[in-house]
């Protein structure tokens, strides 16, 4: 039970190995909905096409004889539509509220769907179950065009979709931030702006409860959150720091990374190290955006740089990295070229400080690259 009226009938995922296919998710994953129980009854969202029985049961445990009146879709991703069919089947009379966009994807994903009642809503509409009243903001690019978050006056609660949302499952504990940050900036990161209009129109809001579709309720230190997804969704730096990501094929790459670490630590400076090659990828992404500083070090091969450097800078780039301070380490036994492809690739990314001290190692560590990267430590200790 959320509030005497609002009650939870999602539903926790531990089969699930890859979030969308890509994200490592050790914890599980929760796909959340809700009832709203009233003089007329809401039910907000479905869950993930495995778990529909299971969900449907969750309802009629909560509503007893009673009947949904609405399903309001917020959101047509998968995972959190999948069971519009199967909820029509149970309840045919019920009416499915949603926008002109969410009705265009729900004929793409189900296009035998049976015949539906349909309330198309446009954005700040209104409908009231009795002393709840919904009001509908859209929220487009969060991270889908269709996306749409509900607002219930009466108990002050955001249904916020997918914004708010966090990696593991509901019966499993861990801190809110750190999963939070990592499903925000690989999910959502690219959309920055969209998320930062949102806010600015969940500011008018008196909002005492923040219901995702994914991680848990929130009903305490809201500021918190919201503070969080300010600092997320304008690209500012979380913590001070300095990320180093290296990529590395025999060793010599990561010793000089390595070497770099010790420079910085022994200057009193927080540092992460990271493996490209061999650390989650989404983890490595989250703490280039949560750290002011980050060195790229990568050996040179076949004349680029190495593929798992690559794919970390595409990443980078894809989520609209910026407002960083940037230092490059290269590597090559005949032709260094890492550093001049790596700050290329970063050329249209805004408001990137490249720092003067380049370190260029030709095959292993001499004195000269210490030095080198002694004088890369200070720079970036400043």
């Amino acid at each position: 039970m959320i509030t005497n009226d609002i009650r939870y009938v999602g539903v926790n995922d531990h089969e699930v190995d890859l979030f969308e296919g890509q994200y490592l998710v050790p914890n599980g994953m929760a796909y959340n909905s809700y009832v709203i129980v009233d003089d007329k009854v809401a039910v907000m969202d479905t869950v993930d096409q495995h778990f529909g029985e299971s969900w449907l049961s969750n309802i009629a445990a909560v509503l007893g004889e009673r009947r949904p009146d609405y399903l309001v879709v917020q959101h047509m991703e998968p995972d959190h539509s999948a069971n519009i069919v199967k909820f029509l089947e149970r309840y045919p009379d019920a009416t499915v509220v949603g926008n002109a966009k969410t009705f265009v994807m729900m004929a793409q994903f189900f296009p035998d769907a049976p015949e539906m009642k349909r309330l198309i809503v446009k954005d700040g509409e209104t409908l009231t179950l009795g002393k709840h009243t919904l009001t509908f903001v859209f929220a487009p690019m969060v991270h889908w065009p269709e996306v749409m978050v509900s607002y219930d006056s009466f108990d002050k609660v955001l249904f916020s979709a997918d914004g708010f949302g966090k990696f593991g499952a509901l019966d499993v504990e861990d801190e809110w931030d750190c999963e939070a940050r990592r499903y925000y900036i690989g999910i959502v990161g690219k959309y920055g702006m969209q998320v930062q209009k949102l806010l600015k129109a969940a500011a008018t809001l008196d909002i005492a409860i923040i219901c995702p579709l994914h991680g848990p309720i929130l009903k305490e230190n809201l500021g918190h959150y919201i503070e969080k997804y300010d600092i997320w969704s304008s690209y500012r730096p979380e913590d001070s720091g300095v990320m180093i990501a290296y990529a590395s094929v025999y060793g010599h790459t990561k010793a000089a990374a390595e070497e770099l670490a010790r420079e910085l630590e022994s200057r009193g400076q927080k540092v992460v190290l990271a493996d490209l090659a061999r650390e989650d990828m989404a983890e490595c992404v989250e703490d280039a955006f949560r750290y002011d500083r980050l060195v790229l070090a990568s050996v040179t091969y076949n004349g680029d740089i190495f593929p798992p450097m690559h794919a970390f800078l595409h990443a980078l780039t894809e989520r609209s990295f910026q407002n960083r301070t940037v230092a490059f380490m290269e590597n090559g036994t005949w032709a260094p070229a890492a550093a001049r492809i790596m700050a290329a690739a970063l050329e249209k990314s805004k408001n990137i400080t490249f720092a003067q001290e380049k370190v260029t190692m030709k095959s292993a560590m001499n004195q000269d690259t210490k030095a080198s990267i002694r004088r890369l430590a200070e720079e970036l200790a400043k």
